[in-house]
């Protein structure tokens, strides 16, 4: 059916350019409707602590949240307004509510997120650990574009990384709708010297699912040797002039994660090309 609804989540200046050549694009080629959404912060004061907040320092926030918004909306109104497909605008306010929590009820109604890299110097305090938590709770497919992509056109070349979980049979799957026609395709599989059968037995099976679609796919087998995943995806894509990275996402535990570390961190806060993130 393709994607008929985008919305991409613009939280800064910084990365807005990047984010609205990708979304932009998809949305052309889908003829979809892109929401382009920014949230803004709630000035919050905590009652447990004795403080005088003047109007004057109110006025001065609000008009700086402003001020950021009218910026962000304005290259929303670049990449949209000429163009034949829908673009609609959303400014929210945040209120009670996170940044994170407006732009998870929006993702919901969405076929596909786009989102940027954590920007640490330009989002603010309740924009924080946004990727995750969308990732984790929209129950949405996830595409990163990565601080500083130049590129308008993604997915004519993609390297799936696989693994016989659901995230990663829900992420290879997913990327059928962003795929170009004849896109070539690599499914990695990166894993210790242990062969394992059944991993191979589904790798190529999806390879045949993929053929039958009308891409070209092929398996890649990479061993680990104490790399960690994220970096041999990133390497890989590096290697095949890949413009998409495709994996499942958290597919261990929060406690796995913030302790060990996993492939989606990595890609999270060190990938150079777009990934497509599914939960």
């Amino acid at each position: 059916m393709g994607l008929k609804t985008i919305l991409v989540c613009l939280t800064t200046t910084n990365n807005a350019e990047a984010l609205m050549k990708v979304a932009s694009g998809l949305a052309r080629k889908h003829n979809a409707h892109l929401i382009g959404i920014h949230v803004m912060e709630a000035l919050l004061v905590y009652p447990g602590i004795a403080m005088h907040m003047p109007d004057p320092a109110f006025a001065k926030y609000n008009a700086s949240q402003r001020e950021e918004a009218e910026a962000i909306e304005k290259v929303f109104r670049k990449y949209t307004d000429n163009e034949d497909f829908v673009g609609e605008w959303r400014m929210l306010k945040s209120e009670s509510a996170s940044a994170c929590d407006r732009m998870i009820e929006s993702a919901r109604a969405s076929d596909l997120v786009i989102l940027s890299q954590e920007d640490r110097e330009g989002e603010r305090v309740d924009q924080a650990h946004i990727q995750a938590r969308v990732i984790r709770e929209s129950g949405r497919p996830v595409l990163m574009v990565p601080t500083g992509f130049d590129g308008d056109e993604i997915a004519s070349k993609i390297v799936v990384g696989w693994s016989a979980t659901r995230e990663a049979t829900r992420a290879a799957h997913d990327v059928l709708e962003v795929a170009q026609p004849g896109s070539e395709i690599f499914i990695l599989r990166a894993q210790s010297h242990t062969k394992d059968d059944l991993e191979d037995f589904t790798a190529n099976e999806m390879a045949e699912m993929y053929d039958r679609h009308g891409l070209k796919a092929t398996i890649i087998h990479r061993d680990t040797d104490g790399q960690r995943v994220g970096h041999i995806l990133n390497k890989e894509a590096f290697e095949q002039g890949a413009d998409l990275i495709v994996t499942g996402a958290f597919g261990h535990s929060r406690t796995y994660d913030f302790v060990i570390g996993a492939a989606t961190r990595d890609l999270l806060s060190y990938a150079e090309v777009p990934v497509l993130f599914s939960k």
